[in-house]
């Protein structure tokens, strides 16, 4: 499998080539969609995206971590949130068909 990627820009352009709306309004729509994200993830708050999947924090316990450069000196890891993504069953069933 390749390593392409698909870019923000990419996903206006798709939907501004698709429909009758503009690249600026379809722009303004994404990065909507994508703040509100932001913003209930900096709250705490779990996002569903049915048949897609879901984003949530959760807390990666404090730890203690080794630098590879001076592997005898142990570093003090802090505890902090971590944005993990699971992918919705329909996802799932596309990317296992399509690889």
């Amino acid at each position: 499998m390749s390593a392409q990627k698909l870019t923000k820009r990419d996903i206006v352009q798709q939907l501004s080539d698709s429909g009758e709306l503009l690249r600026r309004d379809v722009a303004e729509v994404v990065q909507g969609v994508l703040d509100s994200i932001s913003t209930a993830l900096k709250k705490g708050k779990k996002v569903e995206l049915r048949n897609f999947g879901v984003f949530e924090i959760q807390m990666r316990r404090a730890r203690v971590g080794r630098n590879p450069n001076h592997p005898e000196k142990p570093i003090k890891i802090p505890a902090q949130g971590v944005v993990k993504f699971r992918a919705g069953k329909d996802l799932r069933r596309y990317v296992k068909a399509h690889s």
